[in-house]
């Protein structure tokens, strides 16, 4: 007797294509104003709109790297916030989350503005790996508090991380917007249809979020592009497990740092060709890899 494997007609919304489609543009900024007020529990001052910013915050010399984000708004009152989507578990990756922050807050500065006139900034990180083993809960807030009195006196930083290996319910027990949000991120390319109504109850902008990753809603060209960014992930991953090996001999953070930046561009070009055979445009491999066009080109 053989066994048939139900396939999902839902894609994986942590794929950063999907991630965006979904939370990223114009059309879905409901969903995502939904999203973060359910996060950050603001039913007595809610989010009632947003405007997307760049994601790529410029550095002011040349030389200085500049800083990309999933996605950057800001809220009718000035206050940014930044998600980001992180399936690979970096070095670093926390400091690089204070980074975006300050470089968010500093970015508000324009000619002729006060610092008076600066707005709070609040980093939100989906993460697909455990990033605080101490903590149980699979989301944490974090602020600037005073250590004697645990007032909130310095108010414009915060930073909220939802970790989902640590989130365990199953569909048949959610019972807050959190947890059907947890669950769609950590389950939604395993979710069948016929189990919608169970999992996101009356809520529409959680089903709206489920519609946007129907497969069959996708063009032959996008889900070649969500297939080639999982491709990176997959490499990406693999760069790290690797690296840390390479780190035991050589001392682990120099040696990850060294062999994910090897590994990073040895991978970045197998993608690349693996695209170009699937006729994707040379932009959108840009995009996917952070190859240069000539490299890609190239590769021809």
């Amino acid at each position: 007797m053989s066994c048939v494997m139900l396939v999902s007609k839902f894609l994986d919304p942590k794929n950063d294509m999907a991630f965006k489609r979904i939370f990223g543009t114009e059309k879905n900024k409901d969903i995502l104003i939904h999203f973060l007020n359910d996060i950050f529990a603001r039913q007595t001052d809610p989010i009632e709109d947003v405007t997307f910013l760049k994601t790529a915050q410029d550095p002011e010399i040349a030389s200085q790297r500049v800083s990309i984000v999933d996605i950057m708004c800001q809220d009718s009152k000035n206050n940014r916030f930044i998600v980001e989507i992180q399936v690979v578990h970096e070095p670093g990756f926390v400091k690089r989350a204070q980074y975006y922050a300050a470089k968010a807050y500093i970015d508000q500065r324009g000619k002729g503005s006060e610092y008076k006139d600066l707005k709070q900034v609040t980093f939100l990180a989906i993460t697909d790996f455990v990033l605080f083993s101490e903590k149980e809960d699979y989301l944490s807030h974090h602020h600037i508090l005073d250590t004697c009195t645990l007032e909130r006196d310095l108010k414009d930083f915060s930073f909220s991380f939802l970790e989902l290996p640590k989130f365990k319910k199953e569909k048949d027990h959610l019972k807050t917007m959190t947890e059907k949000w947890a669950f769609f991120f950590k389950n939604a390319d395993e979710t069948q249809e016929q189990d919608l109504d169970d999992i996101i109850g009356s809520d529409l902008i959680v089903k709206r979020a489920y519609e946007e990753l129907n497969r069959f809603a996708w063009s032959t060209e996008e889900l070649r592009a969500y297939d080639s960014i999982d491709m990176k992930q997959a490499a990406d991953k693999a760069i790290l497990e690797g690296a840390f090996d390479l780190g035991k001999a050589e001392g682990i953070e120099e040696g990850m740092e060294k062999g994910m930046e090897k590994g990073r561009a040895e991978a970045a070009r197998e993608i690349a060709k693996a695209m170009l055979a699937q006729g994707i445009p040379l932009e959108t491999i840009k995009d996917v890899t952070g190859l240069a066009l000539n490299e890609i080109k190239s590769l021809r």
